[in-house]
């Protein structure tokens, strides 16, 4: 459902208001004060339109927030910071995290958040503020730095949860390995990979705002992009433990099925070479040729039977001292 929803900060009085497009007017009316306008399912020629009228954002920042499957990306402009970030949906019937993508404008007296899907981090953050206005008074910068900690949190369950499905699955590898076991292994461990994508973004993001190589062109509290940039760093480094984890599962769930049939092929190897001689013997026997000294012996067949026992028993014991057995 289309939507512009908009909470207006004035800082002489300390007062913020919350509402629609209605609120850019005060914005432009009130000076000192700043805005925060999120933007949700909104046609792109309309939005296009108020980004860079009202807010002169560039064209091709613009551009890149329309696109579906953009990867987290930052982007300095001269007096303005462009962010991409991607939040975390439901778990589908593959194990597989859809996200959704959230681009972030911030200027010197606003920030405008804009995304198709809904957003757990948006969500979260409005309540925080219509609950506790006091937020407000620290800037749009400090906003954005509680969007990028709500994303990063949004994170750490879904990570977590996937280490304890891992740490269950080890022991039924031992327990119950089978084919269905190796399918679910390996979606977990391609969600990982996901997630660890995700997150390698989203660090390295949070790595420029905390720790610029190029000096930004707003004013920003590193300390606080760095406390997401770490808790982004230890998500993608446990993603990435895991993963390893779910390659070693794998790895030894095929190792105990191969040395499982090993086992059988053994055995049954063990049982071939066991009755080949008794085989040959009645092979011999059962020619019936006419002139086979054997076949008017008295005692041949309890001799062949002996014969075949006594060749039975030596290959079992020579097996046995080999630990064949």
């Amino acid at each position: 459902m289309p939507e512009f929803r908009a909470t207006l900060y004035n800082p002489a009085t300390k007062t913020s208001r919350s509402g629609g497009l209605e609120m850019l007017e005060a914005w432009d009316a009130e000076e000192g004060s700043w805005v925060w306008l999120d933007i949700s399912g909104i046609a792109d020629d309309v939005e296009s339109k108020l980004l860079t009228e009202r807010f002169g954002i560039s064209p091709l920042a613009i551009q890149d927030a329309h696109r579906d499957r953009h990867p987290p990306k930052i982007e300095f402009f001269s007096n303005q910071i462009f962010i991409i970030l991607r939040d975390l949906l439901g778990e589908d019937e593959n194990l597989q995290r859809g996200v959704s993508q959230l681009a972030l404008f911030l200027g010197p007296n606003f920030l405008v958040t804009r995304h198709l899907q809904n957003v757990h981090a948006i969500e979260s953050v409005f309540e925080a503020v219509q609950s506790k206005p006091a937020l407000l008074k620290l800037g749009p910068a400090h906003i954005l730095y509680r969007l990028s900690r709500r994303v990063a949190d949004n994170y750490a369950p879904v990570v977590l949860e996937l280490e304890e499905r891992l740490a269950e699955l080890e022991d039924l590898v031992f327990e119950r390995p089978g084919d269905d076991l190796i399918e679910l292994i390996t979606r977990y461990n391609r969600s990982l990979k996901r997630l660890r994508r995700h997150l390698a973004y989203q660090r390295d993001v949070m790595a420029q705002l905390s720790r610029p190589t190029v000096a930004p062109p707003l004013k920003l509290n590193t300390h606080e992009f760095n406390d997401v940039f770490e808790n982004m760093e230890r998500l993608a480094s446990l993603c990435q433990l895991n993963q390893e984890l779910a390659v070693d599962l794998l790895n030894t769930h095929f190792s105990l099925i191969s040395h499982k049939l090993n086992q059988v092929m053994r055995v049954l190897t063990i049982t071939t070479v066991i009755f080949l001689p008794l085989a040959l013997l009645a092979g011999v026997y059962g020619m019936n040729f006419q002139f086979m000294p054997e076949l008017s012996w008295h005692y041949g067949y309890f001799g062949v039977l002996a014969a075949m026992l006594g060749i039975v028993i030596v290959l079992i014991v020579i097996f046995k001292r080999r630990k064949w057995l």
